[in-house]
Parts: structure tokens; sequence; C-alpha cells
């Protein structure tokens, strides 16, 4: 990977105490939503977001979300943690996309809405969720990495005028010999998070590794159909849904949870 890459992820402060909780108690078998609602209500940016989430469209929800309790109970643990270290990562990040056109508002609604198709499309399975809801909700981090580089090289709107034309990937390789997704993945395993996890998020775009492949192939859906500069078009929509057939993904559901979201 491009040295500058690594040390910038080297840069990136540690993870706050709050999601090292929530990632002890969401790890333990005896750890309970009580437990996980005390340590939420102590990080306020947090709980913030969680009511927010809980009362968007996104998610579902057929009645209104007054407290924590019932976000918590609702969301389940999986994705709790997966707000957390969102709501962290992103506190702890400079987000600054203008190397895609992207804005900081976008970036945070792209993102939730990876989350939101992920949560609704296995809310009846959440057994994959300690993976998928997490990751899902940080697939694009990368960007924010590989845009900073670009920046500070003076190559950002060079990049931005091309990104028009060409394909994001084979551009984010000419430029930095890496991806959005490896980049994620590389930030993910300095923050030391289970490697399944992180190679859940490594193998997404490529999917070449069949021991990982029950998690990365819905990200990949993910990351196609929610398009970072054009989320839910037809190319899109079209490209996610034969990914999701060709690994025997659950398209009912897939198709229940793109129609909450759109």
């Amino acid at each position: 990977m491009n040295e500058n890459i690594i040390k910038k992820i080297k840069t990136l402060p540690p993870l706050p105490k709050s999601v090292m909780e929530i990632q002890k108690i969401t790890s333990d078998p005896e750890g309970s939503i009580a437990d996980l609602i005390k340590v939420v209500k102590e990080d306020p940016m947090l709980t913030a977001n969680l009511l927010k989430a809980a009362n968007s469209p996104l998610y579902g929800f057929s009645r209104q979300i007054k407290n924590v309790d019932q976000a918590v109970s609702l969301f389940g643990m999986s994705t709790v943690k997966g707000f957390a270290v969102a709501s962290a990562v992103r506190n702890s990040m400079k987000i600054d996309l203008s190397a895609y056109g992207i804005s900081e508002a976008s970036f945070v609604n792209i993102s939730q809405m990876q989350n939101a198709l992920i949560t609704n499309w296995y809310k009846r399975d959440r057994s994959k969720l300690d993976i998928l809801s997490t990751a899902s909700f940080l697939l694009e981090i990368g960007a924010v990495v590989i845009s900073s580089i670009l920046v500070a090289e003076g190559l950002a709107d060079e990049f931005k005028n091309r990104l028009a034309s060409e394909k994001r990937d084979d551009l984010e390789r000419e430029y930095l010999e890496t991806t959005t997704i490896e980049v994620t993945a590389e930030i993910f395993n300095y923050w030391k998070f289970d490697p399944a996890l992180v190679n859940a998020i490594k193998f997404a775009t490529t999917l070449d590794n069949e021991d990982t492949i029950e998690y990365s192939a819905p990200l990949a859906v993910a990351y196609t159909i929610v398009d970072l500069f054009k989320p839910f078009n037809e190319d899109a929509m079209k490209k996610g849904l034969e990914i999701a057939e060709k690994y025997n993904l659950n398209i009912d559901a897939l198709n229940e949870a793109i129609d909450i979201i759109k």
C-alpha cells in the first residue's frame, strides 16, 4: 500500500473509551441490552445520532422513538456498535472529500444509507450484523484518507475532473496504488478490529476470498447500490442485484430493504 496512506492511517487517534466498552459488551455472551444502554447514555453525541436515525425513514420503524432505551432495543446490539464506531471515527477525522466532489453531509448520508440497506436487509437474520453493521457504516471512510492526500499533493482537482469519465477504483489505483475499500480495511486493521471484519471489507470489491464471501458479498451489494455519487441509480441497482443473485443472497429481503430506503 502507498507509504503516504500508511503514514496517514498511523496518525489517526485511538478509538474512545466508550467504543471500546461497547465492543466489549457486544462481544461478551453475557453482555446485555441494559449494559449497552448505560454506556450509550454516557455519550451525548451517540445518543443524539441514535435517536435521529431511529426516527428517520431509512430504518422503517413504524412509531416515534422517544428515548435511548427504545432505540437501542429496536436497533439491536450489533447495529448500535456500528453507530458508535461510525460516530467516533467521524469525530476523529476531518471529513474533506473535495477530491471526490462530495460534501461532508453527503458522505454521512451515503454511509447511513449503506448501513440502513444492510440493517433492513438482515433484520430477520441478525446473526451476521455484528460484522455487517459496523462494516457497512464505514465502507467509504477510506476515501477520506485518499482525498486528504490528494489535496495535500495538489492533485484533488485533477482527480475530481477525471472521475466524471473514468472508473473510481482505477483512478485510485493510478494515483495511490490502492482503493477506498482497501484503505478502509487497513484503518479497521490499525484499530485492531476482528480480522473477520477487516477481511470482509478488504475483499468486498474483489469477492475472491471464499472464507469471507458470506460477509463480503452483502457489503459489495451495499457499496454498489448505494453509490457514493449516484445512490440507487439504475445501473448501480442492476449490478448490485446481480451480485446478490450470483452469491445466492436473499433477493426478496434485499428488495424490501431497497423499498424502505428509496
